[in-house]
């Protein structure tokens, strides 16, 4: 069955260094505490991590403007917490075959996997051609043209930005709590 979805892939860049410079048990509490956030961020957001890739991360979005809030924001609060690695981020949004019921193969998530390593430190990469709109306070820089493995020519790209002015953040901080689960 295809489907139309975005699909963002994150990478905490820098981490194998990270990794030999800290040890095996510093780079296990600060992956964990990205994790964490990951988690957090996709639930308020209303992603869902379709897969954990080591040091990243593979989001699936039935709407482009919570893939991109989602983005923004992880990158906001793992600057904090993740110091001193950053996430780069790659977004696409296209029609996708799913797979076997969990997992997805097409053009656009092979595309947000490539923007994903094109992009730099603390970098949200999207290609222009696929930007419908833009959640407020995010605003859209051109990149310039990427040749990406297995895209034929220059795909131009945007780099995303800014700070979110918080209109469609979802409350599950109480979920458990309400009726009919509450007293």
């Amino acid at each position: 069955m295809r489907v139309p979805r975005t699909f963002a892939f994150v990478d905490l860049s820098g981490f194998t260094n990270y990794t030999a410079a800290f040890g095996d048990d510093a780079a296990g509490r600060l992956l964990g505490a990205f994790r964490a956030i990951a988690r957090d961020v996709a639930s308020e957001r209303g992603v869902r991590i379709a897969k954990w890739l080591g040091d990243g991360c593979m989001i699936v979005a039935i709407n482009q403007l919570d893939c991109i809030s989602f983005a923004i924001e992880l990158e906001a609060k793992a600057t904090e917490v993740c110091s001193p690695l950053s996430l780069r981020v790659g977004i696409a949004t296209g029609h996708a075959l799913l797979f076997e019921g969990d997992d997805y193969i097409g053009s656009a998530v092979n595309m947000a996997s490539r923007l994903c390593d094109a992009a730099g430190p603390m970098e949200v990469l999207m290609p222009s051609m696929q930007l419908d709109r833009l959640p407020q306070g995010i605003h859209a820089t051109p990149h310039g043209g990427l040749e990406l493995r297995g895209f034929p020519g220059e795909i131009e790209v945007f780099a995303l930005s800014g700070t979110l002015i918080d209109s469609e953040r979802r409350d599950t901080s109480e979920l458990w709590t309400r009726a009919p689960f509450g007293l």
